[in-house]
Order: structure tokens, then C-alpha cells, then sequence
């Protein structure tokens, strides 16, 4: 499943338009970006052959009594839409039937495992339904205090709701309800939803063989618009995308603003799907080397500066600080002082992971479990990076999964450090919800990553 989730050959990345970056890639780096001499439409198609061969066991054997048992409360959940399976709900909790939340909503981010179960058991139409209508809701007239969201904004979440036609109070009609964050618990736009989407319309195309629904003319709009958005350019200066805490899976303040890893993983896999997607024609073109050359800079970006190793943190133990020129070896001015206490004898010696997120005079440390296993399925990772990340899970399987599923990140933010950046969020306390809490699709992603 992981060659329908994600482009499975390297990308044809070309060179940005500007100077290219002053410190070139290091000899891994630019032969993971170069790949194998295998022709890539080869490549791709053995591994799509493998997919079929892999859906036809998966559906042809007989289901577990706990298989059959997560369908059943799988199925339970599933929103209908004039007669339609559109979603799922986010989740089904008895305990907040009399409070005032969304979580009767269909989120696009949560709805991406349930999506994944059905195509691989053949129910593709209510995948299909999902794609369709959210498209249809991207970016309507919604506004926050008289201001509205940039246009190819997909919603967070949407509700079915039943509204009286015409004034009839006795006949009433469905429509689709989107929350692009204005009704949100702090008003955060998802910055996730349009890359998950992409993500999502790849995958269906390459398991059901369907490509006529990405050649749609409003499905070729729709991703255009969400490109034009990422691709805007703005006042940053890296090739990341700058976002608020709170805007993707990690929904809560939890000190992620900036250019967090999980973001910049999906930002990379959907740029390489979209591309893969686009119709080619003159007026494509433009677009197309718009996207190499982001991919191009995005990879290096990450796989040079996110990664950290034992080799890594000696160097930084060793940086110069306040370097004024063009080949400053200390580009983002880091302070070795801000390393924590923890990392050095937590890191193993065989092993190293893409820091959470970098920004002038700060590197985020903590491992966030998301961001890691989607830089190995898209290949945004190197090979010998992908290798790192998983000894690192390996060794430190207690910290990171020990009884339970993956942990969403480690450690967890406690005492002063979580009442600073969480402000005090009794949500996110020690062990709770994105305060390295698990996630059991997170768990899947693993697999993905292994394989």
C-alpha cells in the first residue's frame, strides 16, 4: 500500500532557480536525491502489480473475529449524505453527547485510516464520495472576524446537517456544514487538510485504477488551487511552509509553530503526488517546474538541517555563533547551550531521527513520531536516514512505544515547560492526548516505514 500512498521512485528533482545553497549536499544526500539507475515508470509499475497481487490476499482471506469486530464499529461510523457514505465520524463518545463539540464531524486528516481500511477491502465508492464533496467545499465564504481564508483552503472537518427547505418547517434538506477553523477551539485553520487530500486522491487512483476522477476538470482546479496556496510566495525565506501551532494532526498548542517536520513530510509527499496528477499542457509547465524546484529545495532543507545523529550533536557542541557571511557554517545561529540534558545519552550511536522543527536560533529536539515515519514512506528521508529512524525506534522501544502503540511524540512536555508552552492546558498534561499520548494508525505507518 505504501507505492499507492506515495510517489515509490525517487524524485526528478531539478535544481532551484536561484544559486543553490552554499554548503552543497553531502554524498548521501545527493545520491539518495539522484536514486537508482532503475527506470522509474519500471519501478513503478512492478510495484503496483505487487499492490494488486497484495489486495487480492488481503481480500481473499478470511477476516478474525477482531477484524470483523473493528469493521462493525468501523461501519457504525460511517456519515451518510443524501443517500451516500461520505465519511466517517472522528469519534463516537457517549460521554459528549450533551457538550457542544466536533467530534460528530468528518475530519479529512482522521478520515485518511478509514479511507486507506476501505480501499483495501474494495469499498471504494465512499472514498470517492469524500473526495468529491470536500472538493466541493474548499474554500467557501467563511470568515473569522470579517476575514476569510485564502482560496484552495480545505476544510478542517464538515457536519451533515438537516436544514428546513424553502421555510417549510415539515421538509427539510441535507447539506454539507464545513469548519475551515472559525468554529474551531482556537481558531486554527488546517494547513494539513489540502496535503492529505492530495495524498489521499493518489492513492485512490492507483487501487482502484479510477484516474478519470484526477482528470476531472474541477479535481485539476482543486489541486491547483491548494498548490497555488502552499506555493505563494510570502516573506520566509526557507522552502518550508511557516504555520501556527495547532494546524495539523497536533490540533492543540503544544510549541510546534514555525516549520514543523509533520507538515513539511506531507507538504513534500503531496507536491510529489500532485505533480504525478497534474495535466500536462503548456499551461501546466510553469506549474510543474514551480514544484521541482520546491521539491528540490525542500528535500535538501531537510534532510541537511532536520537531521540530528550523535555526529550531528558533536558538531553543534562546536558551532561558532553570531557568523555574518554567505558560508556561515551555523546558518540558523544555534546556541549549543539549548541542547537538552536528555538527548545525548538518549540518541543511540546507530541511529538518529529529523528534529521536530528549525527556526532561527531554535531547533526543536523532541521526536514526533508522525513526521519521522512519513519522511520514510515518501522518500523524503535518505535511505540511510529511513535506516537511522528506525534503529533509533528499535532502541528506544521503551520510550517511544513499550505497551502501548506508537507515542505521538517524546518526551512529553512537563512542570514549567508544558505550563509555558501549552498555556496550562489541562488537555495536554503529562501522557495525554499530543503530549506524547499514541495514536494506533501510527503504528500502520511503522509497517509502512519497514517495508
Amino acid at each position: 500500500f505504501r507505492a499507492a500512498l506515495a510517489p515509490a521512485s525517487p524524485p526528478l528533482e531539478s535544481p532551484p532557480l536561484e544559486e543553490p545553497p552554499a554548503t552543497p549536499p553531502l554524498p548521501e544526500v545527493a545520491s539518495a536525491a539522484a536514486g537508482p539507475e532503475q527506470d522509474p515508470v519500471v519501478l513503478q509499475n512492478e510495484q503496483l502489480e505487487g499492490l494488486k497481487a497484495g489486495l487480492e490476499a488481503v481480500r481473499s482471506r478470511e477476516e478474525s473475529p477482531e477484524e470483523k469486530e473493528a469493521w462493525w464499529l468501523l461501519n457504525r461510523a460511517v456519515v451518510n449524505y443524501c443517500g451516500s457514505a461520505v465519511g466517517t465520524v472522528a469519534a463516537n463518545d457517549p460521554s459528549t453527547a450533551n457538550h457542544m463539540l466536533n467530534y460528530d464531524q468528518i475530519f479529512i486528516r482522521d478520515f485518511v485510516p478509514s479511507a486507506i481500511a476501505f480501499l483495501l477491502r474494495g469499498e471504494s465508492d465512499i472514498v470517492k464520495n469524500f473526495l468529491l464533496h470536500t472538493l466541493q467545499l474548499q474554500s467557501w465564504e467563511k470568515t473569522v472576524d470579517c476575514y476569510s481564508p485564502g482560496q484552495g483552503l480545505m476544510p478542517a472537518s464538515f457536519k451533515v446537517r438537516s436544514v428546513p427547505l424553502d421555510g417549510n418547517n415539515e421538509a427539510f434538506e441535507e447539506v454539507l456544514d464545513p469548519d475551515f477553523g472559525e468554529s474551531a477551539i482556537g481558531r486554527v485553520a488546517p494547513v494539513d487538510s489540502g496535503l492529505w487530500w492530495i495524498i489521499l486522491l493518489r492513492a485512490y487512483g492507483k487501487i482502484t485504477g479510477d484516474y478519470a476522477l484526477q482528470e476531472r476538470v474541477d479535481v485539476q482546479t482543486g489541486i491547483r488551487l491548494i498548490l497555488n496556496l502552499c506555493l505563494t510566495d510570502g516573506f520566509d525565506m526557507f522552502p518550508t511552509l511557516l504555520v501556527t501551532d495547532g494546524s495539523c494532526m497536533i490540533d492543540r498548542r503544544m510549541g510546534i509553530h514555525g516549520h514543523p517536520l509533520e507538515i513539511q513530510a506531507l507538504f513534500y509527499s503531496a507536491l510529489r503526488c500532485a505533480r504525478e496528477m497534474v495535466s500536462t499542457d503548456d499551461g501546466s509547465k510553469n506549474l510543474i517546474r514551480v514544484i521541482n524546484n520546491r521539491l528540490s529545495a525542500l528535500s535538501f532543507h531537510i534532510r541537511e538541517y532536520y537531521w540530528v545523529d550523535m555526529k550531528k550533536i558533536n558538531e553543534i557542541y562546536r558551532y561558532k555563533t553570531e557568523e555574518y557571511s554567505h558560508d556561515a557554517i551555523n546558518k540558523f545561529n544555534i546556541y549549543p547551550e539549548q541542547i537538552p540534558s536528555w538527548l545525548a545519552d538518549w540518541i543511540p550511536d546507530k541511529g538518529g531521527y529529523l528534529i521536530g522543527n528549525l527556526q532561527p536560533a531554535h531547533m526543536d529536539f523532541r521526536f514526533f513520531s508522525l513526521g519521522n515515519l512519513w519522511a520514510i514512506v515518501s522518500s523524503l528521508a535518505t535511505q540511510k536516514q529511513a535506516e537511522g529512524i528506525l534503529n533509533l525506534i528499535e532502541t528506544k522501544w521503551d520510550d517511544i512505544v513499550a505497551n502501548m502503540p506508537l507515542k505521538i511524540c517524546y518526551p512529553a512536555l512537563e512542570y514549567e515547560e508544558w505550563r509555558i508552552i501549552t498555556g496550562c492546558d489541562p488537555k495536554n498534561t503529562f501522557f495525554t492526548y499530543v503530549n506524547q499520548n499514541s495514536l494506533p494508525v501510527l503504528t500502520k505507518l511503522y509497517s509502512f516505514g519497514i517495508s
